[in-house]
């Protein structure tokens, strides 16, 4: 569809930048963030490029881009982009956009910070576009481990208050503190690379085609034997990214330490990657496992929901809310994922979208108010809204979409994803998502009414005031996208359900096909 290399440039822009920055002198702050956006924006370009060209009744790869890396064990840099890559390039550019400008007044070893931050997005495009499998786990780890610098170095602690009979591990292990936050963050999606590496080197080798393109091996008819580990070991290693419960306890202590847009990425775009690999490594390329799992899988996601918005509502930190918030929305993507449905695929990737666009407003506004009030305890809080107007309008504007308010974006994915699990074989999901829309509006109005409408000390803030200068972009780029998502989800959502119908007809084939071989219908 075009000559240019635009998926290459999109991936290559960030690491150029992230390079660029170790010949910059470290007190050039200025030129330190003019190359951080001018490589956030040459990709925020080419991903608005892509959905330009991307054509829904097209092929489902588009814009292919190969070059050979490792070619005698088949390994090749195969680049490439379908509905799905199109929506999560997008807002991965986006988020990391508006990150940099969240960002913009740090001071504490700002040039590392960048090269680690742009480092870590680089890994995310990359893993969007690719189609080599090994490629696209090489990049799910760059883009996993500088999470570990970024928390622990410029990340903020917080004591949590010992309880319970296990009191005296909350002082080993320093429970609450950075460092135990970055630390428990990457042991534990270490421990979900390794599960996800014996899956992909099971496919591999069962293939025996020696390539990991990601076409050839997944029109492999697979033993259903290994399907049947398989699957679980790619969704296990996945979902503990995506916040899948019981392994979600990582999520918020890290959402918790993280500096604004480390947050911004953490729960934006780092969990959709772990949402994006169990849909299109686990479900698409194993659909016997996939159909045997799914079950299971929306159990679980029901939990997800419930649990994580039962425990946002208990929480009194305004990041614990967010986090486990973004633990009860990534159940919803799921729950859609579950369904096997076309309504709850087009709901699950663009709960992805949506919930990144929201949650990226939420941390960046957090950041702004701990920043001038020091503070995050709800309760502590109160009549912000007559010093700070502006946060207040963008606070109700993503607490609005979380809970589902027709017309914002986040309305349009969890309508879909509930229709989906309503249509499908256990109509009883739908009910849990309903409940945990529900639970969601009980916090996120109770968490804005007390910080901006509820009486309260906010004469002992001095400091708090709206945006100044470059925060402001953030904010409107995020807040307006929610809104012309939510009003013309068409802009993306056609491009997502060719791609939800081109690989929900290859698990219905494939299923069939050894159905018929077999001679037991499924």
């Amino acid at each position: 569809m075009t000559g240019f290399p635009l998926l290459s440039t999109i991936v290559a822009a960030p690491f150029l930048a992230a390079f660029l920055l170790f010949f910059v002198p470290a007190t050039s702050r200025a030129t330190t963030r003019i190359i951080a956006v001018a490589g956030t924006l040459v990709s925020l370009a080419g991903s608005i490029g892509v959905a330009a060209l991307y054509d829904p009744a097209g092929p489902i790869y588009q814009l292919r881009e190969k070059y050979p890396l490792v070619p005698s064990l088949g390994i090749h840099l195969d680049l490439g982009v379908d509905g799905w890559g199109v929506s999560l390039l997008l807002l991965t550019s986006i988020i990391i956009c508006a990150g940099v400008f969240a960002t913009w007044t740090m001071q504490e070893r700002d040039q590392e910070f960048y090269i680690l931050l742009l480092a870590l997005v680089g890994g995310v495009f990359g893993v969007f576009v690719s189609l080599d499998l090994f490629v696209f786990f090489l990049f799910y780890e760059i883009a996993v481990l500088p999470m570990y610098l970024l928390i622990g170095v410029w990340g903020s602690s917080k004591k949590v208050a010992e309880a319970g009979p296990f009191r005296w591990i909350f002082r080993l292990l320093d429970i609450g503190g950075k460092e135990y936050a970055a630390m428990k963050l990457t042991l534990m999606l270490l421990a979900g690379s390794a599960f996800i590496l014996v899956g992909v080197l099971a496919m591999y080798k069962a293939a025996g085609l020696d390539t990991f393109s990601m076409e050839a091996l997944g029109a492999v008819d697979y033993p259903r034997s290994l399907q049947m580990w398989a699957f679980p070991a790619l969704w296990l290693g996945f979902g503990t990214l995506a916040g899948v419960f019981p392994f979600h306890t990582w999520s918020p202590d890290g959402h918790a330490s993280a500096p604004t847009a480390v947050s911004m990425l953490h729960a934006g775009v780092l969990m959709k990657l772990g949402a994006f690999g169990v849909m299109r490594v686990g479900f698409v390329m194993l659909p016997e496992g996939a159909q045997a799992w799914a079950a299971l899988v929306g159990v679980v996601a029901a939990i997800n929901i419930v649990y994580g918005a039962l425990s946002a509502m208990r929480q009194t930190d305004l990041k614990y809310i967010i986090a486990y918030s973004s633990v009860s929305h990534m159940g919803v993507v799921m729950l859609g994922a579950a369904t096997l449905t076309i309504d709850g695929w087009n709901g699950a990737v663009y709960q992805m979208f949506a919930h990144g666009l929201m949650t990226g407003l939420f941390f960046a506004l957090v950041g702004l108010v701990y920043e001038r009030a020091h503070d995050r305890e709800i309760f502590h809080m109160g009549g912000f809204a007559r010093a700070m107007p502006a946060v207040a309008v963008f606070f109700t504007i993503a607490g609005l979409s979380s809970l589902g308010m027709p017309g914002l974006a986040g309305f349009v994915a969890e309508f879909l994803v509930f229709l989906g699990a309503w249509r499908g074989p256990f109509p009883w999901w739908a009910v849990a998502g309903i409940f945990g829309a529900w639970v969601t509006a009980v916090y996120v109005l109770r968490a804005a009414r007390q910080i901006f409408w509820g009486e309260g000390p906010s004469d002992r803030y001095p400091d708090l005031s709206d945006p100044r200068g470059p925060e402001w972009v953030a904010l409107v780029a995020l807040a307006a996208c929610l809104v012309v998502f939510g009003v013309a989800p068409r802009l993306i959502l056609d491009g997502i359900d060719d791609a939800s119908a081109d690989y929900l007809q290859q698990i219905e084939a494939a299923v069939a096909a050894t159905a018929d071989a077999s001679g037991v219908r499924p």
